[in-house]
């Protein structure tokens, strides 16, 4: 038997929303709903609102929860309320412009949440004033990925020495839990830095029979046309689990004692930390 539909209407800072199914369970081994999800994304906003203005989204939607079958979703549904800001991409090889949606603000968060969209993924560039689309990226990553018998551990050790590298160039870096099994570290310009000098820990070929060991910095998520998940964004993980920013004491701390533990952070950890750190990722906050 089909269990029966509920929605409720409601405002969300002066918006009209329809949300709808609040009790179903997302999350089975936690029992964490989509009503807890959507209450995370209204008051992570403040601070994950600023990550995500201007730039395109790509959706992964799980209608039936993280066990069941999900999907990415560019195209902005043909059902989304008027009031959601759209932004057309060109996509390239004689195709049609995509249609994205964009969330600039608390209603539109809350509207993707209620679609059973657990995952919010932009690409490195967003719109500004730009005449050209997709822009060139305003900041670059490096998506530090964990091969076979290595774990976030290993990629904190590459982090170290990454951010190491980006300091003596000058430049800042700002590291995020992936949320999921690796870790990511963003910057606001490309270095010109060789990693020959750590062949025995990193590799940038994707080939799995080279990974073995070792921590892949995937260099290819800096292409325009690539998005990676928003931080702030919860991950369709068993346990409503977050991509979180983390301060580079925190990423020493887990190299050093290796312990994958203490970078591990759910939606309830996540809003304690922003209460007493802030936002970690400010810097690199669309203007």
């Amino acid at each position: 038997m089909t269990p029966e539909r509920t929605s409720t209407r409601t405002t969300i800072d002066g918006r009209q929303l329809t949300v709808s199914n609040l009790e179903k369970v997302l999350f089975p081994s936690t029992g964490f709903t989509k009503g807890q999800l959507i209450d995370y994304y209204l008051r992570i906003a403040p601070v994950m609102l600023p990550h995500l203005r201007g730039r395109p989204l790509t959706m992964k939607r799980f209608p039936d929860g993280v066990e069941g079958k999900s999907f990415f979703e560019k195209h902005i549904p043909s059902h989304a309320p008027d009031w959601v800001r759209t932004l057309s991409v060109p996509a390239g090889d004689g195709h049609e412009p995509i249609p994205y949606a964009v969330v600039d603000d608390v209603a539109t968060l809350a509207w993707a949440a209620n679609l059973g969209n657990i995952e919010f993924h932009v690409p490195l560039w967003h719109a500004g004033r730009q005449r050209t689309l997709p822009a060139r990226p305003d900041m670059m990553v490096f998506d530090l990925d964990p091969g076979e018998g290595t774990s976030i551990v290993e990629c904190c050790v590459v982090a170290v020495h990454v951010a190491e590298a980006l300091e003596q160039q000058g430049m800042a870096s700002f590291a995020k839990t992936s949320g999921s099994k690796g870790l990511q570290l963003y910057a606001s310009a490309r270095p010109r830095t060789s990693w020959d000098r750590h062949r025995d820990l990193v590799v940038s070929n994707m080939r799995k029979a080279l990974r073995k060991g070792r921590v892949l910095i995937d260099w290819s998520q800096n292409h325009p046309a690539k998005t990676t998940v928003s931080v702030y964004s919860v991950r369709a993980m068993p346990e409503p689990l977050v991509s979180t920013p983390v301060s580079p004491s925190e990423v020493k701390a887990c190299a050093n004692t290796r312990d994958p533990r203490l970078l591990r952070f759910d939606t309830t950890e996540v809003l304690r930390r922003i209460e007493s750190h802030g936002d970690l990722f400010a810097a690199l906050a669309s203007s």
